[in-house]
């Protein structure tokens, strides 16, 4: 990776390292390998939202033209959010594009994804299954973000039919992470959920 690159980014690993703010906001990075290439990022859900209580785990992978490009990051943990794919993680958040500045740094970027979770664009979805239900059915999804937060972050529990009808289906055999995804993409209906578990 270029000198500058190496040189700015563990400038900025410290920053997010001693930041007040960012210890706060229950927000940590760590080293994955010894360049300082990749890190892993980890946000907790905001206060007053579906994601409360979860701990969201981030690849974070430094490109060699940094900082003039952003990092490319996507969420490990799985996450039910407007912006954020609900199968690979991806993030579509405009600082992480083309709104990306050369004075935006791994701190900046951490606050930010942590406010997403707070402030949803459901106008500009990476998952569109998602930004429909968020906008069709504001309660429904709010109960399935709270139990991804449950299932894939540690936040406390959720709603007890929703954890019902993931047995049922678990107990015909099915793979839990893929019940988890067609119920939540099925407005948890069991039938259809059943009919696309059996379809693939």
């Amino acid at each position: 990776m270029a000198n500058i690159a190496v040189q700015r980014i563990k400038r900025e690993f410290k920053e997010v390292l001693k930041s007040e703010e960012t210890s706060k906001n229950q927000i940590k990075v760590d080293l994955v390998d010894e360049n300082f290439t990749e890190l892993r990022g980890e946000i907790a859900g905001p206060p007053d939202t579906p994601y409360e209580g979860g701990r969201f785990q981030l690849e974070i992978k430094i490109p060699e033209t940094y900082p003039f490009n952003p990092p490319k990051v996507r969420f490990i943990t799985k996450i039910w959010h407007p912006n954020i794919s609900s199968v690979t993680g991806a993030i579509c958040l405009d600082i992480l594009k083309d709104q990306w500045a050369a004075a935006m740094t791994l701190r900046t970027v951490l606050l930010s994804l942590q406010a997403l979770l707070a402030a949803a664009e459901p106008d500009d979805p990476q998952d569109a299954v998602v930004a429909n239900q968020y906008k069709q059915n504001p309660e429904m999804y709010k109960q399935t973000a709270r139990l991804w937060s449950h299932i894939y972050g540690d936040a406390p529990v959720s709603s007890a039919d929703y954890n019902r009808k993931i047995d049922k289906l678990c107990s015909m055999g099915f793979d839990k992470n893929a019940v988890i995804a067609a119920l939540s993409s099925k407005s948890w209906d069991v039938e259809t959920a059943t009919e696309l578990l059996l379809s693939n």
